[in-house]
C-alpha cells in the first residue's frame, strides 16, 4: 500500500471540508513514534492534537482497556450504570483545583464538554449570556464555533451563529493587549452589549491552544475572578488541551491562586479514546434537571477504563515532572537558535505547553517561515504543527512518556529545521 495511492482514494471518497495535514497515512504507532504505511518513521510532537501525553499504546492503558474489552463495552451510563464512571468522577473531584464539594459528569468530545458547561451555566444562573475571548478554540459545534474567536476556518460558510455570545480581548504582550486592555473590553461589553446580570459566565482557556499558546497572566485571572463573583458570573476554564501534566501540573489552573467554577477537560483524559469531562462545584453541577446531561457515548466503559489507567500514569511515572524537565530542554534549544533567527519573535512554555512564534522583520505574522520550519523538520522525520490567528506559531506536543534518545534526535531535527531558515 502506498501513500500516493491512498491520497487518491482519499481525495474520491472524504469531502474537502476535513482537512488533512500530512501526505501520509499511519501504520503503527508505539509511544513517540509514527510508523508510515511505507514504512518512513517519524518522530511525533504532535500527539493526536494533545491527546497523547501518555504516548501511543501505553501499555497500562492498553491492559486497562483489554480487561473492560473482557466484561462489556456499552450499556449507556444513564440506562445502566456501572462503578468505574462513579470512581473516575470521584477521582477528578479529589484532583481538580476547585473549591469546596465538587462533582463531574463526562461526555465524548471537547466541544461536548464546552457545550454541557454552558448548559450547566446557564440552569445554575439562570441568565443566557456567555462571554468568551478573541483568539479563543472551544470546538466545532455551533456553540462552540460561536465561542471561538477565529472566523476561517472554523465558522467561515456556515451561517448565523447562537446568540448571546460575547468576545472580550485575551491579554497578549507581543501584541500590545494588556490585561488592562482586556479588562476594559469587558466594561465595553457590559455596557454596548449585554448587562453584566444577564451573563452565565465567563469562559477561557488559562492557555489559549489553538490560537496559540498565550498564557493569561496572573493578574488577568484575579481580575476575572473579582468581576465574577462582583456580578454573580461563573467562570469556566477550558482545559480541554492544557490538562493532564501537559503544563507541568495536571492542571493548568493549579499554576493560578484563583479558582474557576466549572473545568471542562478532553482530549489526554483517556490517552485516545473518546472521553471528556465537566467538573464543578457541587451545587452548581446539580443545577439541570434529570436527564438535562449525558449522551449515548457519554463515559464510555473503555474510554473510562483508559483514564483510569492514564492517571495512575501519569503519578507512577511523574509526568508532571517530565513535562518541567523536557520543557527546560526544548525550550533551551529553541532560545538558541532564536540568537540565529531574527524571525522568531517569541517562545512561550508553561511546562511541556509551548511553543514559538514566527513574525517578519516589521513584526507581522510570518506563516510562511512557520511552515518552512515544520516542512523542513517533517522531511527529517519530525512531525510539527501550527497554530495561532495567522498560522505563524508552531506548538511542541510530544508525549510525556517519549523516550529520552528519541527526544534527543527530535532536538537535533527541530534544531537544524531551525538553522536551515537563519
Amino acid at each position: 500500500m502506498k501513500n500516493a495511492a491512498l491520497n487518491d482514494r482519499k481525495q474520491q471518497a472524504t469531502p474537502r471540508g476535513v482537512g488533512v495535514m500530512c501526505p501520509w497515512f499511519a501504520d503503527r504507532a508505539e509511544n513517540a513514534s509514527l510508523w508510515d504505511v511505507e514504512g518512513n518513521q517519524y518522530i511525533d510532537f504532535a500527539a493526536g492534537i494533545a491527546v497523547l501525553n501518555t504516548g501511543h499504546r501505553h501499555p497500562k492503558v492498553m491492559a486497562a482497556v483489554a480487561q473492560q474489552l473482557e466484561r462489556f463495552t456499552h450499556t449507556a451510563y444513564q440506562i445502566v450504570p456501572y462503578e468505574s464512571y462513579i470512581a473516575l468522577a470521584e477521582r477528578l473531584n479529589q484532583r481538580v483545583p476547585i473549591e469546596g464539594p465538587v462533582k463531574t459528569a463526562f461526555f465524548t468530545t471537547g466541544a461536548e464538554a464546552v457545550e454541557n458547561a454552558v448548559k450547566i451555566a446557564r440552569a445554575s444562573t439562570g441568565r443566557h449570556g456567555i462571554i468568551t475571548f478573541g483568539n479563543a478554540f472551544h470546538g466545532r459545534t455551533f456553540m462552540t464555533m460561536a465561542m471561538t474567536g477565529k472566523v476561517a476556518p472554523y465558522k467561515r460558510d456556515f451561517g448565523p451563529m447562537p446568540a448571546s455570545v460575547f468576545h472580550g480581548r485575551y491579554p497578549t504582550a507581543l501584541r500590545g493587549i494588556s490585561v488592562d486592555d482586556a479588562m476594559n473590553s469587558l466594561e465595553a461589553i457590559f455596557t454596548q452589549d449585554i448587562a453584566p446580570q444577564d451573563v452565565a459566565a465567563i469562559v477561557l482557556e488559562p492557555i489559549q491552544g489553538e490560537g496559540g499558546f498565550h498564557i493569561a497572566p496572573d493578574e488577568f485571572f484575579q481580575r476575572l475572578r473579582a468581576c465574577c463573583d462582583q456580578h454573580g458570573i461563573l467562570l469556566i476554564a477550558d482545559e480541554v488541551q492544557s490538562g493532564f501534566a501537559r503544563t507541568g501540573k495536571l492542571f493548568a489552573m493549579e499554576h493560578y491562586a484563583v479558582k474557576a467554577d466549572l473545568i471542562t477537560m478532553a482530549k489526554s483524559l483517556a490517552g485516545g479514546l473518546p472521553l471528556s469531562a465537566v467538573s464543578g462545584r457541587a451545587e452548581v453541577m446539580d443545577a439541570p434537571a434529570p436527564g438535562g446531561l449525558g449522551g449515548t457515548y457519554a463515559g464510555n466503559p473503555l474510554a473510562i477504563a483508559a483514564a483510569h489507567a492514564v492517571l495512575d500514569v501519569i503519578d507512577e511515572e511523574q509526568l508532571c515532572q517530565r513535562a518541567n524537565q523536557l520543557g527546560a530542554e526544548l525550550v533551551e534549544v529553541l532560545q538558541q537558535a532564536q540568537r540565529k533567527l531574527p524571525g522568531l519573535a517569541e517562545i512561550r512554555a508553561r511546562g511541556s505547553m509551548i511553543a514559538a512564534e514566527f513574525n517578519d522583520a516589521d513584526g507581522k505574522p510570518d506563516a510562511a517561515l512557520a511552515r518552512a520550519v515544520q516542512q523542513h523538520a517533517m522531511e527529517q522525520g519530525l512531525l510539527l504543527l501550527t497554530c495561532g490567528q495567522h498560522g505563524n506559531v508552531i506548538r511542541f506536543l510530544y508525549p510525556l512518556t517519549i523516550e529520552e534518545p528519541t527526544f534527543r534526535r527530535a532536538l537535533t531535527l527541530l534544531s537544524q529545521a531551525l538553522e536551515a531558515q537563519a
